[in-house]
Parts: structure tokens; sequence; C-alpha cells
């Protein structure tokens, strides 16, 4: 969700009985059959082309709260030959949904009881997202490698592949240009490739999830300069659940807020009290004892190297680019490697008059 104008204080620990619904989950898991896509389509960065045939002036109208779902075709090269595909596709989304913000809406493609050969990449899928570009395509590569970031942090996290994508209009016999977009994992096959299971939770505490997952994850956000997220209200979080007696995992999406991908629709919430999303805020919990922050630090630390090696050099990239998000990452390290800037970044949550205990609640129904 985005544009994330309503905050709320979430007081008051919600008493969560999980016990029975883990149980449920658990079950339901161990038993039902395999979902999502065949994990090979995010084994290659290479980007691939992809060619949707439909009634696109019919589909980009229909962005209302309810979209239905319209007939479709994915069309694709594999060894020379050409494969389509019968799937159904409609909007999906909020910030990027609405005409007056985004030109492209994002959309979800349905292959569910689609005839998919065996040797083709989407063998298996069944509701995925495509990211498409909002305001420039070069922010939708800006994202998409937010998500190679943080897969390099955690296998807990969404998969993504880069496509370049032409909307054929077969009413109009019209297309676009080539597009940018993104592919992302399916939810239940991002849970079951770490062994684990969704969990639809709202009012969940930051605090009753995996200590260590969440540090990563809260830090990442620091990094990347993202506020538009809250565990309670599942707002761009996911949570995954292993097994019956552990603590749910967080993990993040939807990035085009983050400072580092300098999207200019972006905006923190006014709440936040922060000019831009390049000014960084940590929206973790209370943790006045920095030695708990020393493995997460060390974490990213060795990962640096590999993290620059994403931007530096990158030919999808412009040359500003490259030296505003390095110079923006130098900023993070130099936060998180002195003991007095990390103390006063990590311990803001502690601070009662300020604004870290506020939650993101996401967009209201009818905005």
């Amino acid at each position: 969700m985005k544009n994330s104008t309503v905050v709320t204080n979430f007081d008051g620990f919600l008493h969560i009985e999980l016990k029975h619904t883990l149980l449920f989950l658990l079950c339901f898991f161990l038993l039902s059959p395999a979902l999502g896509q065949s994990s090979n389509l995010f084994d290659t960065d290479e980007v691939i082309a992809l060619n949707l045939r439909g009634d696109f002036k019919t589909v980009f109208k229909d962005r209302g709260e309810d979209p239905q779902y319209h007939p479709a075709t994915l069309q694709y090269k594999s060894d020379l030959q050409t494969i389509n595909i019968p799937i159904k596709i409609k909007t999906r989304g909020h910030f990027r949904k609405m005409s007056s913000n985004c030109k492209y809406p994002p959309i979800l493609l349905n292959f569910k009881n689609s005839s998919i050969p065996k040797s083709s990449v989407f063998e298996g899928m069944d509701k995925v997202k495509l990211v498409t570009p909002c305001r420039g395509e070069k922010y939708v590569i800006h994202e998409y490698l937010v998500y190679k970031l943080y897969n390099l942090i955690t296998p807990k996290s969404f998969k993504a592949r880069l496509v370049k994508v032409v909307f054929q209009d077969t009413v109009k016999n019209k297309s676009s240009l080539p597009y940018y977009g993104i592919i992302l994992e399916e939810e239940e096959q991002m849970a079951k490739r770490n062994l684990s299971s969704s969990l639809e939770k709202i009012g969940l505490r930051p605090e009753s999830t995996q200590k260590a997952d969440f540090l990563k994850m809260a830090v990442f956000e620091y990094m990347i300069g993202n506020t538009d997220w809250s565990v309670q209200y599942r707002q761009n979080i996911k949570l995954i659940l292993s097994d019956s007696t552990s603590l749910p995992v967080t993990v993040p999406y939807d990035f085009d807020h983050a400072g580092i991908v300098r999207a200019p629709y972006a905006k923190p919430a006014p709440e936040l009290k922060l000019s831009s999303t390049l000014h960084r805020r940590y929206r973790g919990y209370c943790m006045p004892e920095m030695n708990q922050f020393t493995a997460v630090f060390e974490t990213f630390n060795q990962l640096k190297d590999d993290f620059y090696a994403l931007y530096d050099g990158n030919p999808l990239l412009s040359s500003s680019y490259q030296s505003q998000t390095l110079k923006f990452l130098d900023q993070f390290y130099e936060t998180i490697n002195d003991p007095k800037k990390a103390l006063k970044a990590f311990s803001y949550p502690c601070d009662r008059s300020g604004t870290g205990n506020i939650v993101i609640k996401g967009l209201k129904k009818n905005d």
C-alpha cells in the first residue's frame, strides 16, 4: 500500500492466542499440494521480454475498489519459439493503481486453469504480481534492485525478475513501447521455499515476531530510507510461520516509497515529520541496549561490497544515480559504525516524545 497518510498510535498489546491457529496452518501447509511457480523463473537475472495482449482500454479503466478479471494472453519467446499462455488479468494495488498517480497500474496475472507448457518458466504459476512503471521505468529498475539487496541478506525475502513488457491492445490494435517491469514471486511460494506458511494476522506487534529476522528487516528499511511499513497492519509486510512453536517472521515488499528508489511521488507520512524519503528514520521498537544490534550490523558490514556491486557500474543505471546511491549507502555505513550516531538513530523509538512509536496503517478504504 502506498501514500500512507493514515497514521495511528497502536496502543495496547493485542493478546493473541496463536496456538490453535498455528497448528491449523501447520497442518494445512503439510497436507496441501505444492503451490506457486516453478523456481527456475528466478534462477537467472536475464531480462525476459513479455507481450501482454488484451483489451487494455477496458483493463486500465477498471481501477475501482473491486476490479474484475479480464481475458488476456501472455506471449514470450523461448528457444526461438513463440509461447502463448491464456491468462486473466486485473489491476491491483492502491497508490499506483489510481490513474491520477500512474499511467500504468500494477497488474495481477492469474494463470489458474491455464494450459502452460511443462517446459515453460511459468509452469505451475497461480497468481503473480506484475509491477509496472508509474512515472518512469527507471524507478522500476531502482525498486527491483532493492529486492535484490534484501535477497543478499536473507532467503526469507521475495525473489524478483526484471522483465521488458509490451501492452498490446487487441481492440485498438495498438501497442505500447516496451517498458521495464518486475515479476514478483508468489507469497505462497516464498513461504514454502522457506519451509513455512503465510500468516494472515492484523494487530501482531513487532515484539511478537522473530527478533533476529525483524532486526535485519528494520535495519534494512532504515538503510534504504523506507518508512512506509508496519507489522501491526501488515503494511507492506508479509508474515510467514515455520511451525506452531515458533514466532512469525516479517518479510518486506513494495519499496517504491524508499529514499533509495527516489521516485518523484514518494513522500513520508506527515505525522513522521520528515521532509523527504532521503531522511532516514528507524522504525523498529525500543531497544536501549545497543549490543542487541551488534550481530545485524556485522551482517550488513559483511555484505557491504555485495551491496555496492549491485549499483557500481550497473549498465541499467545512470551514472548520476549510481553516484547518489553509493553516497546514500555511505551515510548508512557511517551511522552503523559510529557508536554515537548509531545510538541516536536506533534508540529513537525509545523517545516517547518523538515519532518513533507511530504506526503506519495504510490507505483509508475510500482513498
